[in-house]
């Protein structure tokens, strides 16, 4: 007698096992659960009979990039014993059900050939499908009673799939969308960390956790109208502390950039190039004895790390501070890592009446930053190459600017009057104090 096996599917899920349709479209925000249903219906059509099933995405250089692990770790949840997971693909050795898994860019109708056979093909991630590989998929798949299973968290008004398909269904496609609270077996940690976004940002919350789509506007971290306001003079002097951020090149064609910034005032960017570890050292300690900031916040990613320890056995260990884009933020339930942090604090202090240099470089660098949240909710930036190669040239100058954000800046009167300076950066990012920057 074989083993009863309980794969319990959602109830907004349920139109992929019981309805036949040609196209079936779920779409939604974070927490819906839509992986885990998808996997789970198919295991469980892979149990009854047998079926070819490919699972693609628009880029998948290896099979880590699949769903592959996933489907993997479902079957070990289940006790699915039929099914051999293999390297490249994953087999019912009973009834001979076969999941692949492929990526469509770069395909084109030959090299797609083998997907001829399938029975259904799940499209993960269909949010980034562009409309050429749409096409050449979609005749592929030509078996009678053929399926094409569509999961998306939608990014913009125009994502291709969504105007093609989702917009304007016909009567052999269903469209379902399903959130967090359609989920009932959403985490309840999730529940919370919607919540929390709702009441932080409305519109993050409605693209991340209802699944909206964004303007193409809205991808942009920072308002270059604001921007553009900030370089509008207003602020001749300032007393607050002078804080350096330091971004040393790591390529060749990238600049080595101070920053110099007084509370809401940005005072200048000393720029160079092709300059040597110790050059920079030597360019470093100079601007420390001269102008004595309180802070030099320095990235030690790359070469930076070299300038960090000739600076340190120079003996300015308490006024240079290491930080590492890619490290952990300080505050872990908002930001992926700190580079994501610090640009959300130059955001955030151009929502002040703020003084920035006019530089037009400085411009397109500041507001040609994309964002984008994790599986958390968190704020994550596009990768520095990315943004290199659209705008031509690394954001150096606003990385240095960001690197200023590092830590909250307070003077001696402040810290005494908080706790004798006892009160540690992570408190202050959580509110024992309100962090100033030196605003």
């Amino acid at each position: 007698m074989p083993k009863e096996i309980k794969i319990k599917i959602a109830r907004a899920f349920l139109p992929l096992i019981n309805e036949k349709k040609r196209i079936k479209f779920f779409y939604g925000g974070r927490g819906g659960g839509k992986s885990y249903a998808f996997a789970d219906a198919l295991l469980l059509l892979g149990l009854k009979q047998k079926l070819l099933i490919a699972c693609v995405r628009e880029i998948q250089e290896s099979i880590k990039d699949s769903v592959h692990r996933l489907l993997g770790d479902r079957i070990r949840f289940y006790g699915l014993d039929e099914f051999d997971v293999k390297e490249s693909e994953i087999v019912n050795r009973i009834n001979g059900t076969r999941f692949i898994f492929k990526g469509l860019r770069n395909q084109d109708a030959q090299k797609i050939k083998s997907l001829e056979g399938v029975d259904i093909v799940w499209i993960e991630e269909a949010q980034t499908i562009s409309q050429k590989s749409w096409e050449i998929l979609a005749p592929t798949i030509r078996k009678d009673g053929s399926e094409i299973w569509i999961s998306m968290n939608r990014i913009e008004e125009n994502d291709p799939l969504w105007i093609l398909l989702g917009a304007n269904p016909d009567e052999r496609t269903l469209v379902v969308k399903v959130n967090f609270y359609d989920n009932p077996f959403c985490p309840m940690e999730l529940k919370k960390q919607a919540e929390a976004c709702k009441q932080r940002n409305l519109k993050d919350y409605m693209h991340i956790w209802e699944g909206e789509p964004l303007s193409l506007e809205a991808h942009k971290l920072i308002d270059s109208v604001k921007v553009r306001s900030a370089m509008r003079p207003k602020i001749e002097s300032s007393t607050s502390p002078l804080v350096i951020g330091l971004d040393v090149a790591r390529f060749g064609d990238d600049a080595t950039v101070f920053c110099f910034r007084r509370g809401r005032l940005c005072q200048r960017f000393d720029v160079y190039r092709k300059k040597s570890v110790v050059e920079v050292a030597n360019i470093a300690t100079n601007i420390i004895t001269s102008e004595h900031p309180v802070r030099l916040f320095l990235d030690v990613g790359g070469v930076g790390g070299g300038v960090y320890d000739i600076l340190k056995d120079r003996g300015f260990k308490e006024i240079v501070k290491a930080v590492n884009f890619g490290q952990k933020a300080i505050n872990e339930e908002r930001y992926a890592n700190r580079r994501a942090e610090m640009w959300d604090h130059i955001k955030d202090w151009l929502d002040e009446e703020v003084d920035l240099i006019k530089d037009e470089e400085l411009f397109d660098e500041l507001v040609g930053v994309n964002k984008k949240y994790d599986f958390r909710g968190r704020l994550v930036l596009e990768e520095k190459e990315e943004i290199k190669k659209r705008i031509g040239r690394s954001t150096d100058k606003a990385d240095a600017l960001a690197l200023t954000f590092a830590e909250p800046v307070y003077d001696k009167g402040q810290i005494k009057l908080y706790g004798n300076g006892k009160v540690s950066i992570e408190e202050m990012f959580r509110g024992a104090l309100k962090p100033s920057f030196g605003w």
